[in-house]
């Protein structure tokens, strides 16, 4: 087993030693021990940066079921070490807030490390694994170490509602995306990516493709919380906050966006894939932010608002994957889109864990999360209220801030859908750039209401739980950086040009690469008077107005009733779902052995006698048998 292997079990094998270390160690605050291993983690993945800048990969293979074609290979590329940097980076600063956010002897710490420790470890297992079936064990791995840490408060019964929700909708792509392994392991006769890869031309055309395709979507949709499985992520917000920052923001719901993106090369021949991954993507993308505007809570907020914002991932990574199905890198209209992809990924990653941290700060110090109660914490909360003002802005698209880079860029990807040739431009095509703008345009509105309701106006003391007071040192060092790398990806966006999102790029579009393409990525303030400008003009001036006038317009949500709602349908089919298991339950299971009995041997002969017919065993030549005689049928008759 190589040294990569050992950091990335690492997470694991600490967890092991945290209830001892919470056990004896009392004095000391868990965090503090287990901080040292996502920081020794950033800093080991940091020195992959060289390697995949300059074109090359690390492979290293840890053979465990060779028979079956499961080995434990990793293999980090430029899109693979993103995301552990990502998960390394985040998750080490998510654990330095919650050393002051948890109270060590009001909260079973042991339980809550544990829990964090090992869906870090699944989740670095997830983005470095080539072999889809490891892949696989550790996305579900995933999902059970979420459903752990939101219902880390289990005596809450909205935690238990909010960590079954997730579990069952997650669960069911994570058997989704399984039966597109097993399809694709059809048609290729292996489980390792790069295989599949290099082997495109074995699967063109086989008639388990498309199944494979949507299969393998569905894993990506439930986790990365598209319309319509979207549902699971506003209820998670019931997670401390940390949790909220680490899996919501830059890590769990990122799985869907990065197994889309690794398997682009596979699926990308097939027009369907970029087809579904854009609409879900861009309807999401809408769907998020016009319900984000509604709500009351600060999580909910960003919860609604991370929907939308991995629509927006998820719909440049659709336009994008178009690159690689028709011959349009003359003029590189697509390539655009794929460099917005990663470079929002990572953008995201900086505001929304910022504005998570904010979210509990607020919470933390004023016993509150409801912006009807909040105001006028500005004077009160300086250093929260920039970090605030940095990534509500960020995350609105203003400038001069790196949300505002990214988000040019998307309009961008959209303006160019109305250059390909799959849609009419009359019709289809239109859409992808409307909506887009309507849903920059509410975004906006959402991103002034976090902002301006929490921070400004008068203060209402008489409806806060605690004296508001700025939060301690500790509990703002997180926060802090993320909001200055925001503004550092603001201002000097091309630092991470050639040593993440070009090798990123590499990774998700190789076939540029192979036929000699190369990719120029050079991202900048301003770009002329492009349509794109134009739209930002327009999202921040119909944004302003709508923000102001709201209480006018904001009518139209008690125009949608709750039983057309999906989480009306949601609860009603589980609610239908128990009540006929329960009703079949008794049907069947009676007391009577006898009952019982005739259940079993009715089984074994419906399945007997189905297979004699399938088999067709009861067609009996009986041309060379004897003929029957009299004392024959005598004694068949007795």
């Amino acid at each position: 087993m190589s040294l990569l292997h050992l950091f990335v079990l690492s997470p694991f094998l600490f967890a092991i030693l945290i209830p001892f270390l919470y056990r004896y160690v009392r004095k000391v605050h868990t965090g503090w021990f287990v901080l040292v291993l996502p920081v020794a983690l950033f800093l080991y993945f940091l020195q992959f940066i060289k390697l995949t800048s300059n074109g090359e990969e690390v492979i290293r293979t840890f053979e465990w079921i060779p028979s079956l074609d499961i080995n434990f290979t990793l293999h980090v590329d430029g899109l693979g070490l993103l995301f552990a940097l990502l998960i390394t980076g985040i998750g080490s600063l998510v654990t330095l807030y919650s050393i002051y956010y948890l109270s060590k002897d009001k909260e079973a710490l042991h339980n809550f490390y544990v829990y964090l420790l090992l869906f870090m470890g699944a989740m670095l297992g997830v983005v470095l694994s080539d072999n889809l079936i490891v892949l696989y064990t550790f996305w579900e791995i995933t999902s059970l170490s979420s459903f752990l840490l939101i219902g880390y408060w289990y005596k809450r019964e909205k935690s238990q509602y909010g960590a079954q929700k997730s579990m069952l909708i997650t669960v069911f792509g994570g058997l989704a995306l399984l039966g597109g392994i097993i399809l694709l392991y059809m048609m290729t006769g292996t489980f390792s990516i790069r295989e599949m890869i290099a082997n495109l031309d074995s699967i063109k055309g086989d008639a388990l493709f498309l199944p494979a395709l949507i299969l393998v979507l569905l894993g990506a949709f439930t986790k990365s919380a598209q319309f319509p499985f979207h549902i699971w992520l506003p209820d998670a917000m019931e997670a401390p906050t940390p949790v909220s920052a680490y899996l919501h923001s830059a890590t769990m719901v990122k799985a869907g966006i990065y197994l889309v993106a690794r398997l682009s090369p596979v699926f990308s021949d097939h027009a369907a894939w970029f087809i579904l991954i854009s609409t879900f993507g861009i309807f999401t993308l809408f769907w998020g932010s016009f319900s984000a505007v509604k709500q009351t809570d600060l999580k909910g907020i960003l919860a609604f608002s991370t929907v939308s914002q991995l629509g927006m991932i998820m719909s440049l990574l659709g336009v994008g994957s178009a690159s690689l199905h028709y011959d349009y890198l003359e003029n590189n209209i697509f390539i655009v889109a794929i460099t917005a992809a990663i470079f929002h990924l990572i953008n995201h990653a900086t505001f929304k864990g910022s504005l998570f941290m904010v979210a509990g700060i607020v919470d933390h110090e004023t016993g509150t999360r409801d912006i009807r109660k909040l105001g006028g914490l500005m004077g009160i909360m300086p250093v929260t209220f920039t970090i605030a003002l940095i990534g509500s802005f960020s995350m609105a698209g203003v400038p001069p801030f790196n949300g505002f880079l990214s988000k040019e860029m998307f309009l961008t990807g959209m303006v160019n859908v109305l250059k390909m040739d799959i849609y009419n431009l009359e019709t289809w095509g239109l859409l992808f750039p409307v909506i887009a703008w309507v849903g920059s345009v509410f975004t906006f509105v959402y991103s002034m209401i976090l902002f301006f309701r929490t921070f400004t106006g008068k203060l209402q003391s008489e409806k806060l739980e605690k004296k508001p007071h700025e939060a301690p040192l500790g509990m703002l060092i997180s926060p802090v950086i993320l909001a200055s790398l925001a503004v550092i990806f603001g201002f000097f966006p091309n630092i991470l040009s050639s040593t993440l999102i070009i090798p990123a790029m590499k990774s998700i579009l190789p076939t540029i690469g192979q036929n000699g393409g190369e990719f120029d990525v050079e991202i900048k303030h301003w770009h002329g008077f492009t349509p794109e400008l134009f739209m930002t003009i327009g999202i921040i001036v119909i944004g302003t107005l709508l923000f102001i006038s709201i209480k006018k317009w904001s009518r139209i949500y008690t125009l949608f009733p709750k039983k057309l709602s999906l989480n009306y349908l949601y609860d009603k089919s589980l609610l239908g779902s128990e009540t006929g298991s329960n009703q079949l339950m008794k049907m069947f299971m009676t007391g009577y052995v006898r009952d019982y009995l005739l259940y079993i041997f009715t089984f074994f002969a419906v399945l007997l006698l189905s297979t004699l017919f399938v088999q067709n065993a009861f067609s009996i030549n009986v041309d060379d048998v004897a003929p029957i005689g009299l004392y024959e049928v005598i004694l068949s008759l007795v």
